[in-house]
């Protein structure tokens, strides 16, 4: 893990350098501008993510610095300990639980949300909402938990102390190489049209990536047990059936998503390091067959994104 950080690390000050002061024709800024965004998806997928889960390394303050990575690149470690590590990992696929399978009036991702007209069409544009994804993470929506902290039925306390010096560090860390100091070089007017570039992509790439794994014909769906009332299913197989692996013997994909297509082994172990999910995939399958649990696994991320898209067009339709 420390060696891929390395990799990941250097990519980033490398685009981050070459965007900011060497690129100089339109077309060599998208690039360094769409390298940029990969390297943050890169560091995300890997870094922070396993430093959130704490198994990026045995260390607690080495899993905490590491998921610190996500308030440097404008997102906030602390809400985020609850958005995913509690309400998504706690209720994966549970409408009004999981915040992650949510995006509001503009789409339907799960059959138990109310569907409007418009969403006859969410196959077409809601990739356009995965792109807001980091943008509307970054400028908005860790201030408004600031504010009023709350996920989804997820209580959130607002943070205190360290934790909010640490929060206000990141952003005023964030937004000072984001827009600042590149303004100091360029017109602010190109550096806001990058730096919203540069969103997009990641957020795409933040967007779909989940997607895959969560928002498919094949995961299942449920709603909250009403009081007095238990789920239909034990923890275990709900974590796998709500789950969709994908690409599992693609490598280069392993490496760049962190294992995050993995998701199977991952919901069950998230305290366990990702470069140890394609040696427990065979064995999770094998388990599951014995005892009757349904686990799915597309064999490319074309065809889970074929999926995806077909559940979007469905839940549109239906």
């Amino acid at each position: 893990m420390w060696l891929k950080t390395a990799i990941l690390g250097l990519w980033l000050v490398g685009s981050y350098g070459v965007l900011v002061f060497v690129a100089q024709q339109p077309w060599q800024i998208l690039l360094a501008a769409a390298s940029l965004a990969c390297a943050m998806a890169g560091i995300g997928f890997n870094v922070q993510h396993d430093g959130g889960h704490r198994s990026y390394a045995t260390s607690s303050a080495v899993n905490r610095g590491m998921a610190f990575s996500l308030d440097l690149m404008g997102g906030s470690s602390y809400f985020w300990r609850y958005k995913h590590g509690i309400a998504h990992h706690g209720y994966p696929n549970i409408s009004g639980s999981d915040d992650d399978v949510y995006i509001g009036a503009l789409g339907r991702l799960t059959p138990h949300d109310r569907r409007y007209w418009f969403h006859r069409f969410q196959h077409v544009y809601v990739w356009s909402l995965y792109a807001l994804l980091a943008i509307k993470w970054q400028l908005l929506d860790d201030f408004r938990s600031i504010v009023r902290p709350g996920v989804a039925d997820t209580k959130v306390p607002r943070p205190e102390g360290g934790e909010r010096l640490l929060f206000w560090f990141g952003k005023i860390f964030f937004f000072g190489f984001a827009l600042v100091l590149p303004m100091a070089f360029h017109p602010w007017r190109g550096v806001v049209v990058v730096f919203l570039f540069t969103g997009a992509i990641l957020g795409l790439l933040l967007g779909v990536v989940f997607q895959l794994a969560h928002c498919l014909g094949e995961a299942s769906f449920a709603k909250p047990p009403l009081p007095g009332e238990v789920m239909e299913r034990d923890w275990a197989t709900h974590q796998v059936e709500s789950t969709v692996d994908f690409g599992r013997h693609n490598a280069l994909l392993t490496w760049f998503v962190g294992g995050l297509n993995f998701q199977i082994e991952h919901h069950l172990f998230p305290r366990v390091c990702h470069t140890h999910y394609p040696a427990l995939s065979p064995i999770i399958e094998r388990v599951c067959q014995t005892h009757g649990v349904r686990y799915t696994a597309h064999a490319t991320a074309s065809a889970a994104l074929g999926s995806h898209y077909r559940w979007l067009r469905h839940l549109g339709r239906a």
